[in-house]
């Protein structure tokens, strides 16, 4: 599908036909093109659009480089952003003299957003790297969203990790077993983010010497060194959420641990206390035909004394000693 827009009075309008509006259109937005859409974009720019093979190469030689006076940028974009599994796929963005033309195979967010706004609001579209700069920033303000929300939901997991309620040990187990599970999908999400970053970052670079090297004017090149830099901030906002996600596990193991020592010292605590005990009904137990105590009128009620006092004392001695 082929999208394509003209500017009117620095807004972006959409036009039905890109042959029949060729000369107008700035931008074009091609998501999951055909072959006949590609080659009657290349006809129209003189120029051969990257496959999705060649757009999902990681060299950097492959997804930023120029071509017949066309700068070809690739990054790769998160989709669907608004659960823990979002859909990454590399997204090209082409500056051929005056025209953008993006090419995508998924819905990252700020495809829809930004041309709706544009269509509203003056953002200073005038050309296509104005409208390449207007896009990379509402891509860095979208990611920016997710990692603030990435945030919110980790500090949300350090609270039930430090300050749980429950006091049934088989719950605190199931709560520690869930808490895994969602530090697991923080850091697979900002894994991903973090590889968007990387790309854009790279793209930023790129970009800055492409703007330096045309006649754009000093607005453009500080809008994309600000671009670089907010990416650079984002870059190091993922590390250290990747950081405190990493010590949340490390203290959810911890957890673990402790409510696992706990449990097993009530099991070594009981095993000795009742060992004393244990032992004085083994001793009269024995089959010996000489007992003397078998002979005494208290002797029952002895034995029963010495085996309380035998489970006593091991007890009080562990809360003495703060073992217990």
């Amino acid at each position: 599908m082929i999208k394509a827009f003209v500017v009117d009075q620095d807004r972006l309008h959409p036009v039905d036909h890109l042959t029949a509006n060729s000369v107008d259109v700035v931008w074009v937005d091609m998501l999951n093109p055909t072959k006949d859409e590609e080659k009657a974009v290349e006809l129209w720019l003189n120029v051969l659009i990257p496959t999705r093979e060649e757009m999902e190469e990681i060299e950097i030689s492959s997804r930023l480089y120029a071509e017949k006076g066309a700068y070809v940028m690739t990054a790769t974009l998160p989709a669907h952003t608004d659960g823990d599994q979002p859909e990454m796929l590399p997204v090209t963005f082409m500056l051929a003299g005056e025209r953008l033309i993006t090419i995508r195979y998924h819905e990252p967010r700020a495809f829809q957003t930004f041309p709706m706004r544009a269509e509203k609001t003056d953002v200073g579209c005038t050309s296509g790297e104005t409208i390449l700069v207007s896009l990379l920033e509402a891509i860095v303000d979208r990611l920016a969203d997710v990692l603030e929300r990435t945030s919110r939901d980790v500090i949300g997991i350090s609270h039930d990790i430090f300050d749980s309620k429950e006091k049934k040990a088989s719950k605190r187990d199931r709560n520690f077993k869930e808490i895994i599970h969602r530090i697991g999908s923080k850091e697979d999400l900002i894994s991903k983010i973090q590889d968007s970053l990387l790309t854009l970052q790279r793209l930023s670079g790129f970009l800055a010497n492409v703007v330096t090297q045309d006649v754009g004017g000093k607005v453009i090149r500080a809008r994309v060194k600000t671009i670089a830099r907010d990416v650079s901030s984002l870059s190091d906002n993922a590390s250290f959420q990747t950081q405190k996600i990493n010590f949340l596990l490390d203290a959810t193991l911890g957890m673990i641990n402790i409510e696992q020592n706990g449990i097993i010292k009530i099991f070594s605590v009981a095993a000795v206390v009742f060992l004393p005990p244990t032992l004085v009904a083994s001793v009269y137990g024995m089959n010996f035909e000489i007992m003397p105590e078998l002979k005494w009128d208290l002797g029952y009620p002895i034995a029963l004394g010495v085996m309380v006092l035998s489970a006593i004392l091991p007890f009080w001695f562990f809360r003495r000693k703060g073992w217990l």
